[in-house]
């Protein structure tokens, strides 16, 4: 205790409650895992992110065809999802279902089979629809190669902030529950799509990018809103406790 306890206990042991309480045990507890929880979702929508970029840019760039996803517009979509996004992932309050896991030991991987599970599934769908989009964009939506790009980009960074939604419950399929709780979550997010909004329809010299009438633009938000099936979708497949990397490795044999 660091109240009644003496110098030479508090010097000697490994936790000092400083209040007396041994409640604020168990609120030191809960609090880590769900830093450790949230360390986990920024990981795992970097991941997913940055995984259909590159995928998306090689192919295209090993086809002939132009990058869709360029320089300028990209570094937003970074500078937004390493500021704003994680801000919001980061916000998520401890809840009491984070005392019933297990506690997680030193030696286990930090991306987790859940995790992997969740990042190929999202990552799958979302460079399906994009190369579909590169190489028949235009003549499904009837646009030139300039709006094709645009919408490319649009349902891009659409999903990503989608994908928010179904990082806040890893393995819960209800993604909304508690959610009118977190104020900051929803505030970040709606300044998020304003400034996805101002890049495609006002600073298009900049990120180089065309307007999108009203029915582009809900084209986008369908195709990206179904980040949400997918998600609950995914989260059926059951995963193996081994971890998911150990399956790579090389057995030594002596």
């Amino acid at each position: 205790m660091g109240i009644q306890g003496t110098e030479v206990a508090k010097e000697s042991s490994d936790i000092v409650v400083m209040d007396d309480n041994f409640c604020s045990v168990a609120r030191i507890l809960r609090r880590g895992r769900c830093v450790h929880t949230n360390i986990q979702k920024f990981i795992q929508f970097q991941l997913t992110a940055n995984l259909v970029a590159l995928v998306i840019n090689s192919v295209t760039a090993v086809s002939g065809r132009g990058v869709p996803l360029t320089a300028v517009p990209y570094f937003g979509v970074n500078l937004i999802m390493d500021t704003l996004c994680a801000v919001a992932l980061a916000t998520e309050r401890p809840t009491s279902e984070l005392v019933d896991k297990p506690p997680v030991g030193r030696t286990e991987p930090l991306i987790t089979n859940v995790m992997w599970r969740n990042i190929l599934g999202q990552a799958l769908y979302q460079i399906v629809i994009l190369l579909t989009l590169q190489f028949r964009g235009q003549s499904i939506f009837g646009v030139n190669e300039k709006v094709k790009d645009t919408m490319i980009f649009n349902i891009f960074f659409l999903c990503q902030i989608f994908n928010e939604f179904n990082l806040r419950k890893l393995e819960k399929k209800n993604i909304f529950e508690g959610i009118h709780k977190n104020k900051l979550f929803l505030g970040i997010i709606a300044i998020t799509i304003i400034l996805q909004v101002l890049m495609v329809e006002f600073l298009k010299k900049f990120a180089d990018t065309e307007k999108l009438n009203w029915g582009q633009w809900r084209a986008c938000i369908s195709i990206a809103a179904a980040s949400w099936l997918i998600g609950c979708l995914v989260k059926c497949i059951p995963t193996p406790d081994k971890p998911f990397l150990s399956y790579l490795k090389w057995r030594t044999r002596y």
